[in-house]
């Protein structure tokens, strides 16, 4: 295994400016967890347990963590997982109760490659349902984000990444516009506070086919083992198709 025996709560950065996200998770708050697409993190992890090979004492990172729902359960497996997140609220619900080697501090995942106590710590990383990937309205940003996980990696490290699917988009949603000429789907729906309060937003989503994602990937030194079709709650090994809304990367860093 790689990467350091103790990792800090310091933050990576501490945003001067919010992303679009934020204003989002602080009226959510811990009713995020609430919402179907988090239900089926175990299934997750058990899939990615197989997937990157991880074991008991293995160094995890997971970028765009959220509430922390993938970090828990994988340090409830004796995984060390340490979590980095753009809300502070996410992050100090994270934290609240935490099990044992789970770990979490705020962090922009766009700065990753300014983080330098992350560097070459972790036996893998993973960032998921759009938790920072795909959530930028530039593709730069998302190449950002590629670049600093990267980085974070030990040689032969190993990554999952979730992807919103493109071609689903075009085919199955209704109710979003998708920008041909961006990438990115716009979508205008109500989120919900523990107290049933709804709030109007906009959520924008960065959409990808598997041959960009192939080309990102590649870019940034991380070869591409395969390009699965998954949805929450049902990862496998499924090939790509135009019917599921998500892709499910894994990668190594050569």
């Amino acid at each position: 295994m790689g990467g350091r025996q103790g990792l800090s709560d310091e933050p990576v950065t501490d945003p001067a400016d919010d992303h679009w996200f934020e204003a989002l998770a602080r009226h959510m708050g811990g009713a995020y967890l609430r919402y179907s697409f988090t239900k089926g993190t175990t299934q997750e992890i058990d899939h990615l347990m197989s997937a990157l090979d991880l074991r008991p004492g293995m160094r995890v990172l997971d970028v765009g963590c959220g509430p922390g729902r993938h970090s828990r359960e994988l340090a409830r497996r004796g995984v060390l997982a340490h979590g980095i997140d753009v809300s502070a609220e996410f992050v100090d619900l994270a934290r609240t109760g935490a099990p044992e080697g789970a770990s979490f501090e705020r962090g922009d995942a766009r700065e990753l490659g300014d983080a330098t106590h992350l560097h070459g710590a972790f036996d893998a990383v993973i960032c998921l349902c759009q938790g920072a990937f795909g959530l930028n309205l530039d593709d730069r940003q998302d190449r950002q984000v590629m670049a600093g996980i990267a980085a974070c990696l030990r040689p032969e490290g190993r990554l999952a990444l979730s992807a919103f699917n493109a071609f689903f988009v075009v085919k199955h949603h209704v109710d979003a516009t998708f920008d041909p000429a961006t990438g990115v789907s716009v979508e205008e729906t109500v989120v919900r506070n523990a107290a049933g309060e709804g709030k109007d937003v906009l959520l924008w989503t960065g959409c990808y086919t598997p041959r960009e994602l192939r080309l990102l990937l590649d870019a940034e030194g991380l070869k591409v083992e395969r390009v699965s079709s998954v949805e929450p709650g049902a990862y496998g090994d499924a090939p790509p198709s135009v019917d599921s809304p998500e892709f499910l990367v894994i990668a190594r860093r050569t």
